[in-house]
């Protein structure tokens, strides 16, 4: 049987990337069949490894069906810098993203799992972009950051934008553009949402214009065209209560017009095991919903589980694969 290949990304050195793919991948029950290419430096597994009193016998052969390879990218870290920012974590963790995506897009792998990176760690290093995301919106400018769990799925139109930023974006013809865009791609994937609901940006969405404009000039029609060009799309719905009616139905997704609407029901229903899935690439990527922790790192507190289901999601996406 032929596995599909599966990408994984070290992340940030100094962040808790490493311990948590060191205490998944030593089980090989949670892991998904597939073949994992891990792009990273085996010198970094192998000092967190030691550091954290791990066997880590992975990293010397390959359990039973689950295949793991280290594919050596980026140059040798001089010192490894734990719990902080720095500038040779950052260019480091952006050398093992670019390899994987380079990867990704030659077809060489199906899907890409990447662990946590720093935001400051890349600004240091004199990387431009904020994010992954960001990042592979520089080749594929449809690309939709979204986040999935057992309990609730979500988009969001904005990202990691300052919030007036973000709210100066919300114009009829971006947010329509956006619908469209991530209406198609949730069908190029065997995902099962079927409906649409979409945050309001003011208090009470507005109240009929009431407690803010932006509902009334562009949110709402933006929705009156979606639904003539037949989206299966419901809103603009109060942000303090849409959730609820998502939570729990898969069938359902929120759409959400800035990072934190989504992101604080999301993280506060699932932050040990959702995943971050970026729509609108030739490939799945996916990664945990947390960040470096570099607050824990070193201490062996990290907990893998959002790694685990991001490792599963990339899996079962890549098998469904993309429909015509």
């Amino acid at each position: 049987m032929n596995l599909p290949k599966i990408g994984l990304t070290l992340g940030d050195p100094g962040g808790i990337g490493p311990e948590i793919i060191l205490r998944l991948l030593e089980h090989p029950a949670k892991l998904p069949p597939a073949e994992i290419v891990i792009f990273g430096q085996r010198q970094i597994l192998e000092t967190w490894a030691k550091k954290l009193g791990l066997e880590a016998g992975w990293l010397k052969k390959a359990q039973g069906e689950q295949k793991i390879f280290i594919q050596e990218t980026g140059v040798p870290l001089k010192d490894l810098v734990l719990g902080f920012p720095s500038a040779e974590n950052g260019q480091a963790s952006f050398s093992f993203f670019q390899a994987a995506v380079d990867s990704a897009r030659k077809g060489e792998i199906q899907a890409l799992v990447t662990a946590p990176v720093s935001k400051t760690s890349w600004q240091l290093a004199g990387i431009k972009f904020r994010g992954h995301t960001e990042f592979l919106e520089n080749f594929f400018p449809e690309a939709i950051m979204s986040f999935w769990s057992e309990r609730l799925r979500l988009a969001l139109f904005t990202h990691h934008l300052p919030l007036k930023e973000a709210i100066n974006r919300i114009k009829k013809e971006a947010l329509l553009n956006f619908l469209l865009i991530l209406d198609k791609n949730l069908h190029r994937w065997s995902f099962g949402v079927k409906e649409l609901l979409l945050c309001g940006l003011n208090p009470h969405a507005g109240e009929a214009g009431s407690m803010g404009q932006e509902e009334q000039q562009e949110i709402i029609p933006a929705v009156v065209e979606a639904r003539a060009r037949g989206l299966n799309l419901n809103g603009p719905f109060p942000s303090d209560t849409v959730f609820l009616r998502a939570i729990d139905h898969p069938e359902r997704l929120v759409v959400c017009l800035y990072h934190d609407q989504g992101l604080i029901p999301f993280k506060l229903l699932s932050f040990d095991s959702g995943v971050n899935l970026t729509l609108g690439l030739p490939f799945i990527r996916t990664s945990p919903d947390h960040g470096t922790a570099f607050d824990i790192a070193g201490k062996g507190m990290a907990n893998p589980e959002s790694l685990k289901e991001a490792l599963w999601l990339a899996w079962r996406a890549s098998q469904a694969g993309e429909k015509g």
